[in-house]
């Protein structure tokens, strides 16, 4: 018969086998961080922080199927920005890049979808009461066009032109049909220093991948126009 073991040995042993088990938990806890952080990373830009695509359209979606009329569609593109790359160097580009997407983000809030389309290409869909659209969006606007101050002290004049459409004015609350209007409103007022807002006009123009037919970068998503 085993003589029954000291109680700080039972203590030990107790001790060990906690230990042993939760090396295989440890181990996939840390994994799954690490996936998660994977699936973080891919779902968002590295230079803006801002939603990816396929991030960006799932979030705007079930926005506007949630808050139907009050939702705002907003195109935002940076004009000149080869200039500032040209002018001041690469890492100047993306300071700007990385400061329209903070600033879009302070402007949206947190339960908006904001998004890099690709190159100086930005989209919100925020959630946006008829009352308060004409300042919030010249406020935007102003935000947009602050000059970005870099590492080294210089400061960069920062340009956009703005697109808005918005289910009421354009009859639909179809994402794509939205961003299509916004684009085509972004365009006809480009570089005219005010926001442009669709009407149902915009609707009927013909789009690719949801945004105006013969726009650069239209047939591959991402690229720069």
């Amino acid at each position: 018969m085993t003589a029954a073991l000291p109680a700080r040995a039972r203590i030990g042993q107790r001790t060990l086998l906690i230990t042993t088990a939760a090396v295989p938990l440890t181990g996939w806890t840390l994994h799954a961080v690490a996936l998660h952080r994977q699936l973080a990373a891919s779902r968002r830009d590295p230079l803006t922080g801002l939603l990816r695509r396929t991030a960006y359209t799932a979030r705007a979606r079930r926005i506007l199927a949630r808050h139907g009329e009050r939702v705002a569609v907003v195109l935002v593109d940076v004009d000149h920005f080869k200039a500032v790359n040209d002018t001041f160097g690469h890492p100047a580009g993306d300071a700007v890049l990385a400061a329209t997407g903070a600033r879009l983000t302070a402007w949206a809030g947190p339960h908006a979808s904001v998004g890099r389309l690709g190159g100086d290409e930005f989209a919100v869909v925020v959630e946006a009461e008829a009352g308060g659209r004409g300042r919030g969006f010249e406020q935007l606007l102003g935000m947009l066009c602050a000059p970005v101050v870099l590492d080294d002290g210089r400061a960069v004049d920062v340009a956009v032109s703005v697109g808005v459409a918005t289910p009421a004015a354009t009859g639909s609350r179809d994402l794509s049909t939205l961003q299509r209007a916004a684009d085509t409103a972004l365009y006809a007022g480009k570089h005219s220093g005010a926001v442009a807002v669709a009407s149902r006009q915009d609707v009927t123009v013909p789009s690719v991948n949801g945004r105006r037919a013969g726009r650069p970068g239209t047939h591959t998503w991402g690229r720069a126009a």
